[in-house]
Order: structure tokens, then C-alpha cells, then sequence
């Protein structure tokens, strides 16, 4: 086995000989003893039939019909098959595309200029993660690069009663200026107030809501598809959110709560009326409608003390993600200090007594 260096590259490169077959490459290495040890396990490997390095990798634009193919036809959920495609979407519009898959590193994949936030851009590398590592076991790649992920926050915005307040009132003025028909006013009020009294998702549960799904003698919800396994559920109706429904339905008993003109024949966003009515009312850009969800959640856990019912009420598997959508009122915390210092004035702990957690010295 020989390993040497092309002029002006900072790595070490191998070539050797196995069965008449002659193997040439990168070792990625700069160091010889790291790229020695690195070209002898490939050696071993390419010996045992566990490698096909003397192929060439292809370029990512030509590996991706083959990828793409085998989305379409994995069992793979749809939803998952929706964000790797727009994860090549995003992917497609960069120079990496005509780069050879074998020639990828972390360095290129920090320096791609992808739209968007954190989201957008997470989806576009989780996608490439997928490629490249279905081009591994594939034979067409030795080893995948570590891509480094974004940091995505947490939502920290709740639509709370006062934000409810002030949407349904910029919605009632652009109502009366014309800018909006009595329906699209009637529909936002409705999807607000059925957002945060009922905890459901915005596209996959609430817009796409069937009548027939409503139990009206239990006040009950029935999601029978959703985001997740736990997500098929039963939603308890609050009165008002009873009331809405039974207005919106009057006498049909079948079909989409939320009708419109779409393929699908059901609502599938209200975004632009959110913004329109959010930029009225003077409210943050970071609000969403997906916010009073986050409202539902904490309004249930603080009312209950519950975090399993909490956890049923909204399609949650696990407490890690449940408490996401948790944000709990700093006044509770300042009335508990207050309480204990009122407690500490009037002279109740005043006997020398030391109630807390001793630190050895």
C-alpha cells in the first residue's frame, strides 16, 4: 500500500492493488498515521467485499433520481416523504448540487446560503443526511460527513385572551372597511377561538375537521387522523366552542366543517388573513396562529395540575414534548415568593431553624 501527497492538498492520498483492481483516493487525512489507519481498514474492507470504492460517487444532482425514486416508493409517512422532498427543494437551488457526493464536507454544507430559519434550513440538511447515507449503504460512498444542525427555539408566544381580543377586533375592522367579506370575518373569528379553546393542529386536525366526527350529546371531538399515532383522539368541546359549531353547521350533519374552494374541498390556510389581522392589531410577527395551541396546553396543565391529561388532550406521546408547549405564568412564582416572604416578616421562621439543602465543606 502506497499513501503520498498531491502537490498543494493538505491530505494524504492511498493506492493499491486488490485482485488486479487498483484503488486511488482522498483519505481525507492530514496526518499519515491517522490516513494509514484509515487506508488499511478500507483495504480489509475493500478485501472482505464490504466496499466498492473503486466506483466512482456520482454528483448529487444525478444520485437524487435514484433517491427520489426510492422515496416515492418507501413505506415511508407522507408527511416524511413531503419534507425531504422540500428539503432537496431547498437543496437544488445551491452549488452542491453539482459537487460529487464522495467530495461533501461539513465545510461545504456550512457554507451553503439556505433560505429561511433554522426550520428551513434543518430540513434541507436532514435531507442530504438521508441522501448520504442511503449512498453509504448503497456501496457508493466509504463514510458520511457529520453535519452540524441548526438550533431551532421553541415558540415563546402564547395566544392568549388579550392577543384573542385584539385579532377578533382588527378583524372586525377590516370587516367594516371592506377589506374583508362577512365570511372570511367569520371564518377567522371561528378558527381563533376553536384554536385555543380546543388545543387542535392548524392543518392536519382542525382545518381538515369533519361534522360527522362530532359528538354533540358528549361535547366531544373525534380526530381520528393526525400528526402522530396519539394524535387520534377524543377533544372535549368547551361551551363556546360548542356553540360556534352548532352555528357554522346549522342542519348539516356531514362533511367539512370548513368549506372552500380548494382540490381538497376543505379550508388549508388562513395565513394571510392571520398576518393581515395580526399587522392591525400591533402584534408581534412571531405570534402564529399555531400559538394558541401553546395557550391550550398551559391553560390545561395550570387548570388541572394534570400533565397526563394534558398529554391526552392535545396527542402528545411523551412529557419532554408536552412540556414544550408549556409556558407557565411568571405571577404564580412572584406570588409564591411574596407569600414566603410575607411569611419571613411576620417572624414564623424566626426560630433559627434552617430549612434547605446543607453543601459539605
Amino acid at each position: 500500500m502506497n499513501l503520498f501527497r498531491r502537490p498543494g492538498h493538505p491530505y494524504w492520498w492511498y493506492d493499491f492493488t486488490v485482485r488486479g483492481e487498483r484503488f486511488r483516493g482522498s483519505t481525507k487525512e492530514t496526518r499519515k498515521t491517522s490516513a494509514f489507519g484509515k487506508a488499511a481498514t478500507l483495504l480489509a474492507a475493500i478485501a472482505e467485499g464490504k466496499s466498492q470504492t473503486n466506483k466512482k460517487a456520482p454528483m448529487l444532482s444525478a444520485f437524487v433520481v435514484r433517491f427520489m425514486s426510492y422515496v416515492d416508493n418507501a413505506k415511508l409517512a407522507d408527511k416524511s416523504k413531503s419534507y425531504l422532498r422540500n428539503g432537496w427543494r431547498l437543496l437544488e437551488q445551491t452549488s452542491i448540487v453539482g459537487m460529487r457526493l464522495d467530495h461533501i464536507t461539513p465545510e461545504d454544507v456550512d457554507a451553503l446560503p439556505l433560505p429561511g430559519g433554522p426550520y428551513n434550513v434543518n430540513c434541507a440538511l436532514k435531507a442530504l443526511r438521508r441522501m448520504l447515507h442511503k449512498a453509504e449503504e448503497w456501496g457508493l460512498v466509504a463514510k458520511v460527513p457529520k453535519l452540524k444542525l441548526s438550533k431551532e427555539l421553541g415558540r415563546t408566544l402564547r395566544l392568549d385572551q388579550q392577543a384573542e381580543h385584539q385579532l377578533l377586533a382588527a378583524a372586525d375592522g377590516l370587516l367594516e372597511r371592506g377589506i374583508w367579506t362577512r365570511k372570511m370575518h367569520s371564518t377567522f373569528r371561528d378558527i381563533v377561538v376553536l384554536v385555543r379553546d380546543t388545543g387542535m393542529r392548524n392543518k392536519k386536525e382542525l382545518f381538515c375537521a369533519r361534522i360527522e366526527d362530532i359528538d354533540w350529546n358528549n361535547r366531544v371531538f373525534f380526530i381520528p387522523d393526525s400528526k402522530t399515532d396519539n394524535g387520534r383522539r377524543f377533544v372535549p368541546l368547551s361551551d363556546r366552542a360548542l356553540e360556534l359549531l352548532k352555528a357554522r353547521c346549522g342542519d348539516r350533519r356531514e362533511g367539512w366543517i370548513f368549506t372552500a374552494f380548494s382540490a381538497s374541498g376543505h379550508l388549508t390556510t388562513v395565513d394571510r388573513k392571520f398576518r393581515q389581522a395580526r399587522s392591525e392589531a400591533g402584534l408581534p410577527e412571531k405570534l402564529v396562529l399555531y400559538c394558541g395551541r401553546h395557550d391550550y396546553g398551559t391553560r390545561v396543565l395550570q387548570g388541572t395540575g394534570n400533565l397526563a391529561v394534558v398529554m391526552r388532550a392535545m396527542g402528545h406521546g411523551s412529557p419532554s414534548t408536552a412540556m414544550k408547549y408549556q409556558h407557565p405564568e411568571l405571577e404564580q412564582v412572584r406570588r409564591v415568593l411574596n407569600g414566603t416572604n410575607s411569611h419571613l416578616d411576620s417572624g414564623e421562621a424566626s426560630n433559627g431553624t434552617f430549612y434547605g439543602t446543607v453543601t459539605k465543606q
